[in-house]
């Protein structure tokens, strides 16, 4: 029997795999294809990761703008990550790596079943396989291109969010924002982005949008340009039962980002150590409480409230977004965006994020 069986080897899993091999453990990682590079663009702000990750797998480093009503340079520094690099950061080297599916998991028998008939056991399981798709979960979806470095600058980049209406979306339609960011020193990401729905924009949406405000900034693509697309779920993850990652409810709920918390955490979960102290969870449920004004908030009106919170000091800004543990300054963050907020934007707040409050969710 190993110490450790870790199933599924996306940044969170092959995090953990990797943080339990460097304290010693005996280890199997199974994923259907555990060499298959990472196609997403990842990124983390710099005081997230955790000092045991190489400084190397940040490919470009920028301090992005936001556009809302106004414009608002976050003093924060942003990376992209080179996640060839990472998944190279990750090694397993010593692990016992299976190219196979996980049918089943037993956390307490320890034991794991595969589609090639194999039963396994350790002392521990953490099943990182991520989140599935299902009705009614709130998603993120983006369509991106990867184009020349010298885009970014004609699209006003890097860019965190650009609410601006030139993507021929009507005022009342769901809502979408450009991002972009350097990707490496020839080449950028430009991406239209809905941040949550249910059920979230499609990809063909967000295609037209993306093409419409590109020819608005004078950007014409040829149709060779590389694609990414984006669709994840941003809630549904259960915190605790040695779920990890996105099925761990590491994903913020109300941003989508996750590579950053894993890697934070990758380290107490390979020993087992408890993820979701009480502060951990009330901030979960603070966020959560956040996607739920998102998702309530009238489509005309995302702008107004993005501006409110990137007026925000910086120290708020982080704690809302990055604080995973930090109630009292997501608490404060939250308590301080409110206040800045028109009262039209004030009682869908409330209406969205008080009944879920007292349900405890």
């Amino acid at each position: 029997m190993v110490d450790l069986i870790v199933c599924g080897l996306g940044p969170a899993g092959r995090a953990v795999a990797h943080r339990a091999l460097a304290r010693g453990l005996s280890v199997i990682a199974i994923d259907p294809r555990p060499e298959r590079p990472w196609q997403a663009t990842y990124a983390v702000w710099r005081d997230e990761l955790p000092a045991w990750v190489d400084p190397s797998v940040v490919a470009t480093v920028s301090r992005p703008r936001a556009r809302a009503l106004g414009e608002h340079r976050i003093e924060r520094d942003y990376g992209v990550l080179d996640t060839a690099a990472l998944h190279t950061c990750l090694t397993l080297e010593g692990a016992r790596v299976l190219a196979d599916r996980v049918l089943a998991v037993d956390h307490a028998a320890g034991t794991v079943r595969t589609a090639a008939g194999a039963v396994l056991a350790a002392a521990r399981v953490v099943d990182a396989r991520g989140l599935g798709r299902a009705p009614g979960r709130a998603e993120q979806t983006a369509y991106g291109v990867v184009t020349a470095l010298g885009d970014l600058a004609r699209v006003g980049g890097p860019l965190f969010m650009d609410w601006h209406a030139d993507n021929g979306a009507a005022t009342d339609d769901p809502p979408s924002f450009l991002y972009a960011v350097p990707l490496d020193g020839e080449r950028a990401l430009l991406e239209e982005t809905c941040l949550a729905g249910r059920p979230a924009l499609g990809l063909d949406v967000l295609r037209d949008r993306l093409h419409t405000r590109l020819r608005a900034r004078g950007i014409a693509l040829s149709g060779a340009e590389p694609v990414e697309r984006v669709r994840f779920p941003v809630e549904g993850g259960r915190p605790g039962g040695d779920r990890f990652g996105a099925a761990g409810a590491l994903t913020h709920p109300a941003t989508g980002y996750s590579v950053a918390a894993a890697l934070a955490a990758a380290g107490a979960a390979a020993e087992g150590a408890p993820l979701w102290p009480p502060r951990a969870r009330a901030v979960l449920a603070l966020r959560r409480a956040g996607l739920r004004t998102l998702l309530a908030l009238p489509p005309r009106d995302l702008p107004a409230f993005f501006d409110a919170f990137f007026a925000l000091p910086v120290d708020r800004q982080r704690a809302y977004l990055s604080g995973r543990d930090d109630l009292a300054g997501t608490a404060a963050a939250m308590s301080a965006l409110f206040a800045r907020l028109p009262a039209r934007l004030r009682r869908h707040v409330v209406t969205a994020v008080g009944p879920g409050l007292r349900a405890g969710r």
